[in-house]
């Protein structure tokens, strides 16, 4: 069966164009022009992956993003004409999984979106390459075959990209990883100094763990180098 994508755009003549490539390449595309409808849509019909444009009518993307994340656990893909630090950190603090900015070619965006569903759960909350890998470190515990994570017994509710970040850090405890690793090993791209989504998911994880922003305990700054996950 067809992967699933809502393309969520107002332009109607790259919405046509996306969705006719997308479709041509195996995916099941639908159109939705309006954020205010798209944020009806998404949890009812759960597709595998949405593609969010920012500049919406009805609701822009920032609000949909905001309004759909607690009950929608696909992937959300943010696309945006604006290519600035502050829209892309505010979309991933929201709870995207990425973002890619305008214009978009569409062998880029397709590589991206494939890369995107790799790496997400398979039905019925299993992981794609069947591995049993486990980490426990202290009340915290991990799984890399239901990719779920608890905290002293509590699930942790985490977007795919979240736990793509938090296993890597886990299964690395004790090691600094810098941004190009963090960047490399989830994108497969480097860091360009300029890059705001490593730092912006590292908050939201922070929070998830109850980590102290000022002198977090978990998940630690190494300054000038990187981030290491504490095995304390």
């Amino acid at each position: 069966m067809a992967q699933r994508i809502l393309l969520v755009e107002d332009d109607e003549r790259l919405a046509s164009l996306i969705a006719e490539y997308l479709t041509k390449n195996g995916f099941d595309v639908a159109i939705e022009p309006r954020g205010d409808t798209a944020a009806e849509r998404i949890p009812r019909e759960a597709p595998d992956l949405v593609v969010l444009d920012l500049m919406l009518p009805g609701l822009d993307g920032f609000e949909v993003c905001k309004q759909v994340r607690s009950k929608f656990d696909g992937i959300l893909l943010m696309l945006t004409a604006r290519d600035e630090d502050m829209d892309q950190i505010l979309g991933l603090e929201l709870g995207a999984d990425d973002y890619i900015t305008k214009p978009v070619q569409p062998r880029v965006l397709l590589a991206r979106i494939r890369a995107l569903l790799r790496r997400a759960p398979a039905a019925g909350g299993e992981a794609g390459d069947g591995s049993d890998e486990v980490i426990d470190i202290a009340d915290f515990h991990i799984s890399q075959a239901t990719r779920t994570a608890h905290l002293a017994g509590e699930p942790l509710d985490l977007t795919t990209a979240e736990f793509d970040l938090l296993w890597l850090l886990a299964k690395n405890a004790g090691s600094v990883l810098s941004r190009d690793d963090l960047l490399q090993a989830l994108r497969g791209i480097g860091f360009d100094g300029l890059d705001r989504s490593i730092d912006a998911r590292i908050s939201r994880l922070r929070r998830k763990l109850g980590d102290d922003p000022d002198n977090p305990e978990r998940i630690k700054t190494v300054r000038g180098k990187g981030y290491l996950f504490s095995k304390a």
